[in-house]
């Protein structure tokens, strides 16, 4: 047996080398040298081609197209030689036939077809839908089939989701506020926050002009954080869409008052000044030292009182205009604010002082009797104009009594007086 087998190996190998040998031979034969030349293959090759040339081909790819929704999108297929063939739409991802040559098959009532000289042919879409969105194919009913494909990509500008959207918010002052905003568009839209009135936000620290991202979150909310934000969503496709909320940040009254001592003459028109903020906005009014709530009506002539607020925001400025003074005019008034969160209010003391005296003129030394000063003591020396000089007087109200502090400047005499950080400034004239 194991002899039978070498002799078989044997004879099997002698086999495969013989015809080895005689492929290698009929491989590497020269026709040239035969006088005839061999080419199995030249007749089905030329037939191919000729067949190839007489078959339908496309022209140009089919492109791509991009159509934000709502438009109308036109899909083009070139197809050169197609003789007696016909052409069809067919939409790649549902295998829906949308068109065979110049019929449309599809139900769709957006879908509709038009062809140029059996050569190009368009599908025309009408009113796009992101369903539309997708790959489309044209297709030529050769054996076997042809075909090129086209990607039909539908955009949406982004829109502001209402339902997930913050509306306008009231919180406390040094609370937490929370403002979120949802967009959706394709591609996915950018939403960020800014400031209505373009001014920086202080988020948490630090100041920005407007912060990325669908959550504006502001920790230990303060009045100054009250306005109007907008949230900002695009997405590359117009228009970018915003939407408007309001912050609104509630606060007891404060008030402010720059002068708590004013003085005034006999018969002088005189005017008393408050600022308050709050939020709800607050009820302002003036009373008198007795406590009476001061009424004023401008639209009298000559009326002793006249109450003037003005808003701006949350802020809110007073001024009582006291007409012709009298001696009973002179005393205390308070400025009184109120809102739902709390009350508070400020006095200002009225105090009189003596009538100024009449202008007069001051007419120049003559250098002979002219006392010199010293250049450290007096800038104005030698003939140079007066100096005036900036005193500032205490803020307590006892140290303001009736004798006014009288100023001259250029051959004038007035006079000042005021309360809080006042300052009087009194003339040094020559040789006086």
């Amino acid at each position: 047996m194991e002899t039978l087998q070498v002799n078989n190996t044997g004879r099997n190998l002698m086999v495969c080398f013989c015809l080895l040998i005689t492929s290698v031979i009929i491989v590497s034969g020269n026709p040239q040298q035969t006088g005839k030349e061999v080419d199995p293959n030249a007749n089905s090759v030329n037939q191919f081609n000729n067949h190839e040339t007489s078959m339908p081909r496309f022209a140009e790819p089919i492109p791509n197209v991009t159509v934000s929704i709502g438009r109308d999108a036109l899909l083009a297929c070139v197809v050169d030689n197609l003789r007696g063939f016909k052409v069809a739409w067919v939409r790649v991802d549902t295998q829906t036939i949308l068109s065979i040559h110049h019929n449309v098959i599809t139900q769709n009532p957006r879908v509709t077809l038009s062809y140029n000289d059996h050569r190009s042919w368009y599908l025309h879409i009408r009113d796009v839908h992101e369903e539309d969105r997708g790959w489309y194919m044209c297709q030529v009913n050769t054996d076997p089939m042809r075909s090129r494909q086209g990607y039909l990509q539908v955009v949406v500008p982004p829109s502001i989701i209402d339902k997930e959207t913050s509306t306008d918010m009231v919180v406390r002052e040094a609370s937490n506020a929370t403002l979120i905003c949802k967009a959706a568009g394709y591609p996915e839209p950018y939403v960020m926050w800014r400031r209505e009135d373009g001014d920086d936000i202080n988020y948490n620290g630090d100041t920005v002009n407007f912060i990325d991202g669908e959550v504006l979150h502001i920790t230990r909310v303060s009045r100054l954080h009250m306005g109007a934000y907008l949230c900002i969503a695009s997405n590359g496709v117009p228009p970018s869409i915003s939407k408007r909320v309001t912050l609104k940040v509630q606060f007891p009254p404060m008030l402010t008052i720059s002068n708590q001592l004013v003085g005034g003459y006999i018969g002088q028109d005189i005017k008393l000044e408050c600022h308050t903020e709050a939020f709800p906005t607050s009820i302002n009014f003036w009373t008198t030292e007795k406590g009476d709530m001061i009424v004023s009506d401008m639209t009298v002539s000559g009326e002793k009182y006249e109450a003037i607020s003005t808003d701006s925001g949350y802020n809110k400025y007073m001024i009582l205009k006291i007409r012709k003074l009298s001696p009973q005019d002179f005393g205390s008034y308070k400025c009184v604010a109120k809102n739902s969160l709390g009350e508070t209010d400020g006095f200002i003391k009225l105090d009189q002082i003596a009538v100024p005296s009449r202008p007069m003129a001051i007419t120049e030394e003559p250098d002979e009797d002219r006392k010199d000063y010293d250049d450290d003591d007096n800038d104005g020396a030698n003939g140079g104009p007066s100096e005036t000089v900036f005193n500032s007087l205490p803020t307590d109200n006892s140290s303001l009594n009736s004798d006014a502090v009288r100023w001259s400047h250029d051959g004038v005499f007035g006079w000042i007086a005021s309360a809080g950080c006042c300052w009087i400034a009194s003339t040094l004239v020559s040789g006086r």
